[in-house]
């Protein structure tokens, strides 16, 4: 009867008195949480820069076109002062436009000049942890900065109630729904070049100009509308105005603006999961 090496199951400490094993099963479980951490630390030099833009950007916003157009603009807009209604648009496309900028140049540099994601690819860290991390890291400083757009926002008096607080939540989901699919993108490009360009010229910025956010989108012709349907500022900036002043919208069209923004956001995670380790794993 042959025997059979017993495995051994205990803790494995090396001379250096770690448990590598430990350690890397540690990793295969919450590597993307780690890897957000990892993400959280290589953006802390820049701090004082993004709090500068988090809190610049909505007194800018709120000041020209709130304030400034809204005092041309006399006649409620859906009910409502022009500053209630923009107010809740400019939220969610400055938030939607942070989490575009983050998929695009951060991701390819990470490959391509920082090389993070190799270096990542050399310990127990799967590509789609990487991916996910990235996700979360990036979903952390939405929150904060659509929590601070909102608090500039109260003290402009562009909300009614403290229960448009709910509006941070909405746009960290509209910001992730574009940042996910772009990321997925931008890991499949090998060499820099004008793709970037196009996808901010040709895609985030008529989003931002006609999904909504300045007026009701049904004003605009039919032709132009469909910008706004694959918008996920429009989708989202709908329901911020649902929270912030009772937008009416039926609830069937609600639930369609959630699960658009919930799709895109799952489906690009999945992409960019794939692109990560089609890039990594050769």
């Amino acid at each position: 009867m042959t025997e059979h090496p017993t495995t051994h199951a205990g803790p494995q400490i090396t001379f250096s008195g770690l448990d590598h094993a430990a350690l890397a099963d540690r990793t295969r479980r919450w590597g993307w949480v780690q890897y957000a951490g990892y993400r959280d630390a290589a953006e802390r030099p820049f701090l004082g820069t993004t709090l500068a833009v988090a809190l610049g950007n909505p007194v800018l916003y709120l000041a020209a076109m709130g304030l400034g157009l809204g005092s041309i603009v006399q006649q409620p807009v859906d009910g409502v002062p022009y500053l209630t209604f923009v107010a809740p648009g400019l939220l969610v496309s400055t938030v939607v436009s942070t989490g575009a900028q983050f998929g695009t140049w951060p991701i390819f540099g990470g490959f391509k000049w920082q090389m993070n994601y190799l270096a990542a690819q050399a310990t127990p860290l799967e590509p789609k942890q990487m991916a996910q991390g990235e996700a979360l890291a990036i979903g952390v400083r939405l929150l904060v900065q659509a929590l601070l757009f909102w608090m500039i926002g109260f003290a402009f008096g562009a909300w009614p109630s403290p229960g448009s607080v709910a509006m941070v939540p909405i746009a960290m989901l509209a910001a992730l729904a574009m940042f996910t699919p772009l990321m997925a993108y931008a890991a499949t490009l090998q060499e820099e070049g004008l793709q970037f360009n196009f996808v901010q010229r040709l895609i985030v910025m008529p989003m931002f100009l006609f999904a909504g956010t300045f007026f009701p989108l049904g004003a605009m012709p039919i032709y132009l509308q469909w910008i706004g349907w694959v918008s996920p500022m429009w989708h989202g900036t709908q329901l911020a105005r649902m929270v912030a002043f009772g937008l009416d919208v039926p609830p069937w069209l609600a639930v369609v603006h959630v699960v658009f923004l919930v799709g895109l956001f799952l489906g690009g995670l999945w992409a960019a999961g794939r692109t990560f380790t089609r890039r990594l794993v050769r």
